[in-house]
């Protein structure tokens, strides 16, 4: 009868939990958060307007992130205010978002795309 050594088996087990355990908690991150819409100043579709044309979120301000009147138009805002931001991907809004925390805002989320802002936000997509 030949004796083999648990152990590593045990040890590789043990490992193979606590990495799905992190990952699980790690993605929980990742799936859309509720936005108290009570707190939020603004909601900024940061869209060029033929994808606004497509649709938006009810009450949007529109702000195209491509447009060169982009700095100007967010300047006219609260940096004090608390801002929601969202494209078509989340990609724009995060560089919208950079762009305004230059420019001294501090209150601001990206919720992605248009389908995840209006999850997060409870707001209606409309034309």
């Amino acid at each position: 009868m030949q004796k083999t050594n648990s152990l590593p088996r045990f040890v590789t087990a043990v490992f193979a939990a606590v990495a799905a355990i992190g990952l699980m908690v790690g993605l929980s991150g990742c799936s859309p958060q509720t936005v108290d819409m009570e707190t939020v100043t603004a909601v900024i579709d940061v869209r060029t307007p033929e994808e606004v044309a497509t649709g938006h979120l009810e009450g949007a301000v529109i702000i195209d992130w491509n447009s060169p009147t982009f700095a100007d138009e967010v300047s006219k805002l609260d940096p004090a205010g608390t801002y929601v931001i969202y494209c078509r991907s989340g990609n724009r809004a995060g560089q919208a978002i950079e762009a305004m925390k230059e420019m001294g805002f501090t209150n601001l989320t990206n919720a992605g795309s248009l389908a995840e802002a209006a999850e997060q936000t409870g707001l209606a997509i409309v034309q």
